[in-house]
């Protein structure tokens, strides 16, 4: 790792309010600078890169030209705000990011007055400005501000549904909102679909500002230097067809595109705006997503996500895994059963390499699709696709999957449609936090009528649920894993399906029996082997299906020992809870069993290492250790802990 690097100006900025005294050449200077630490910083802690780096003088010029934290600055997604939080009072804590007690990776309210609102899923920025914009207009508390209201969102993040409700809403209302379209051509992946396509032919065809200024007789809104020789222009440009008009349409005045980058345009354009707008106006910056860094530049997601890295080199500080991760061992089976089947397809909502399907769309590139960032239409595509007759995985984040819920519920589960949903990320993630983390699905999937729902417990059992998913035909189907590296188990060459609804014993004990749904049965069977040393040996089985419960295994369980103790990744509401109806439905409580459900806490549990993290939920060995001490009237080594 290099030294800090020199940064003079920087050094003298505590707030924003720092940028006010500053010459526009200063401020330029100020950028290359604060890129500089930013690189410096990320190195040290890992994280979101290439989209920091992108704004770097998007995120002076705001910050010199506007008034925050009163004017309201909203950072779509917020990969992109290190830079921000540098430049807004957080410079001293800027090697704690993604760290256990250290700053968010992402914008959060608690964390600073100049985060106004916290955001880590897309395209949420423009219907929060304009909700802040309209508190403004009805007089809203002090404490809250009364300034202007600016979105910063990308291409990406543009191309979801819900950026452009908010912007039909916000041309409706006629509220002064500004809206940055920080277009870089990339979310995390290279974008798709036709609004990218149709961002690039708007500065593609005609590169100057004046020129587009003048053709939309928007003259009077740019600064003096643009004036004269847009005016020269007007008459050149007036019967072509020019751009913004998409957004024209939904009520925005346009300016655009110019250059991200650069100062001389950034920062005037940005003060006419401050002075002069009245309504909705949207400002098109044309970014470089790494920009500034070669290592960054240079790679194919930009530097989206990186690990500790050397900064002269760009070379990343990543362990050697043990084992393949879960996510390449989902690829490689899904690639298993696709040469078996032309009917299977994969679809994912712009994440093709974090859910594997890179190598998906190299062999298969016909039944591959990325729907961009749009989880809600990729849900709906994929119902249809399973109607239409082909075998469709669609295959999300936990965390972003709830974004299609309303389409999981109406357009699959109630018609019955065998859509495949291979759910990744599933449990608590580490640093990205609270955010990312894949605590609900269990619940909300297995509430679902009709809805099959599995949980692998290792990387060989995740191959024979792929392969399970790929043969059911009745109705939709979904199985969950989890983030990093598997156990190193061996995996099956030709894996065959499970039957539905069925679990399986691991181990024969007595006294108690531990029912685990999921990966934490390695912690399980790390409790079992200090709990055997003090001569108790509970039986422990692997309930494979949350819905359908194996309903002979559950009450096997049951009726055989005295306690039964279910484990799970999830929050409260699922597996455990369906075992509970079960058993109250049975009336086998009325038979004295003890029965315990460790679930994720009633919390949202903030960034740290996933180790840290399942320790705070209490789902560890030493916490399950506890549990049966404590179930069996032990004295438990909990009680320190607690």
């Amino acid at each position: 790792m290099s030294e800090r690097p020199d940064t003079p100006l920087l050094d003298q900025v505590e707030s924003p309010a720092d940028l006010k005294g500053l010459s526009d050449a200063q401020l330029t200077q100020l950028a290359s600078e604060l890129r500089a630490e930013t690189i410096s910083a990320v190195s040290v802690t890992g994280g979101h890169l290439g989209a920091g780096l992108g704004v770097v003088e998007l995120t002076v010029a705001l910050h010199a030209v506007f008034d925050t934290p009163k004017d309201r600055l909203i950072w779509d997604v917020s990969h992109q705000c290190y830079p921000h939080k540098i430049l807004t009072g957080r410079r001293d804590r800027i090697r704690t990011l993604r760290q256990k007690d250290g700053l968010s990776g992402f914008t959060k309210r608690a964390e600073s007055p100049y985060d106004p609102f916290g955001a880590a899923h897309s395209s949420t920025s423009i219907s929060a400005a304009l909700g802040f914009a309209v508190a403004r207009d009805l007089g809203g508390t002090p404490d809250h501000g009364l300034g202007d209201a600016i979105a910063v969102i990308g291409d990406g993040a543009m191309s979801a549904g819900m950026a452009f409700e908010a912007m039909n809403n916000a041309g409706h209302l006629g509220k002064r909102l500004i809206v940055i379209l920080n277009d870089n051509e990339m979310s995390i992946a290279p974008p798709v679909g036709a609004l990218s396509s149709y961002l690039s032919q708007l500065y593609a065809g005609a590169p100057f500002q004046e020129f587009k200024a003048a053709a939309k007789g928007a003259v009077s809104l740019l600064p003096p230097p643009f004036r004269e020789g847009a005016k020269r222009a007007k008459d050149m440009l007036k019967h072509m067809t020019v751009g913004g008009t998409m957004f024209e349409q939904l009520g925005f005045s346009y300016l655009g595109p110019i250059d991200g980058h650069d100062m001389d345009q950034l920062l005037p354009v940005l003060r006419t705006v401050k002075d002069r707008a009245t309504g909705p106006i949207l400002i098109h910056a044309i970014t470089k997503k790494g920009k500034g860094y070669a290592p960054a530049e240079s790679a194919r997601d930009k530097g989206h996500g990186v690990s500790k890295f050397d900064v002269v080199t760009g070379e990343q500080a990543k362990a050697t895994p043990n084992a393949p991760s879960y996510t390449s061992v989902f690829a490689r089976a899904l690639l298993a059963e696709a040469a078996k089947d032309n009917r299977i397809c994969a679809v994912t909502a712009a994440m093709p390499d974090g859910t594997g399907l890179k190598q998906f769309a190299e062999r298969y590139a016909s039944r591959t699709f990325d729907v961009g960032i749009a989880e809600q239409h990729g849900v709906t595509f994929c119902a249809g696709l399973a109607a239409g007759g082909m075998k469709p995985f669609c295959a999300m984040y936990s965390t972003f999957l709830q974004r299609g819920y309303d389409q999981i519920v109406h357009d699959v589960a109630l018609q019955g449609l065998p859509v495949r949903f291979a759910i990744d990320r599933a449990g608590l993630v580490g640093a990205d936090g609270a955010t990312h983390a894949g605590a609900f699905d269990v619940a909300y999937m297995a509430n679902l009528p009709g809805m099959v729902v599995m949980a692998a417990a290792d990387e060989a059992e995740l191959c024979r649920m792929v392969a399970t998913a790929a043969a059911y035909d009745e109705g939709p189907i979904a199985f969950r894993f989890p983030r990093g590296e598997g156990v190193g188990c061996e995996l099956p060459e030709d894996a065959q399906p499970l039957e539905i609804g069925k679990g399986r014993i691991i181990t024969e004990g007595a006294g108690v029996a531990i029912l685990s749904f999921g990966t934490r049965l390695t912690e399980v069977q790390e409790a079992c082997e200090r709990l055997a040393l003090k001569g108790i040996t509970p039986t422990l089985a692997d309930a494979r299906f949350a819905k359908p419960l194996d309903r002979d295994l559950i009450l096997d369980l049951a009726a055989r020992h005295d306690a039964l103790i279910c484990i799970e990744e999830g929050a409260v509401g699922g597996f455990g809870s369906h075992v509970a109806q079960l058993l109250a439905g049975e009336a086998v409580f009325d038979t004295g069993l003890k029965y315990r459900s460790m679930v994720l806490p009633d919390l949202f549990i903030d960034q740290a290492s996933p180790r840290d993290m399942y320790d705070i939920a209490g789902l560890n060995a030493d916490d399950i250790e506890a549990k049966v001490l404590e179930v069996l009237g032990i004295a438990t080594l909990g009680a320190e802990r607690a």
